[in-house]
């Protein structure tokens, strides 16, 4: 895999070329699995004008970096790649992706399946939404706890 795996940016990204650079030239690869978080524009039955993303440089891409570590652990999987922006997003606009490839399709699903789960409870991220009542803070939800439990992990969040 060439480059970096975990990169927190406030600029877009082309998910192509993020796949192109995970793939690049490893004749090992049979699948890749990716996945593509955006912006909606609405949020517990408000509507959300913009998204606010913030972070502790260094701790966050730390913790990014143990989340692959552990999914390398967990599966047989040949890289993986983590891209999250920060700063003020829209509607529509492209917020996260996991790319993860593997030999076989299976193993890449469940690992692409474990980082998204793993990062939608721990990774220290803040948002922020901006809606008509006013600016909120978003927590995680209970079902992203519940979806971390069945890897086995409890969040701290509950």
């Amino acid at each position: 895999m060439n480059g970096a795996r975990v990169s927190i940016q406030a600029e877009d990204f082309d998910l192509q070329q993020e796949l192109a650079s995970l793939r690049a030239g490893d004749a090992r690869i049979g699948a890749v699995c990716s996945f593509v978080g955006t912006v909606r524009d609405r949020n517990d039955g408000s509507d959300v004008r913009t998204m606010e993303l913030e972070h502790y440089p260094g701790m966050t891409e730390k913790a990014i970096e143990a989340m692959i570590d552990e999914a390398m652990r967990r599966f047989d999987i040949l890289g993986a790649r983590v891209v999250h922006r920060i700063g003020l997003l829209q509607p529509q606009d492209q917020i996260m992706m996991v790319a993860v490839v593997s030999a076989h399709r299976g193993q890449s699903f469940q690992a692409c399946e474990f980082l998204m789960d793993y990062l939608k409870t721990q990774a220290p991220f803040w948002k922020k939404e901006q809606t008509p009542e006013g600016a909120r803070w978003v927590d995680a939800r209970a079902t992203d706890d519940e979806a971390l439990a069945r890897w086995g992990i409890a969040s701290g969040n509950a």
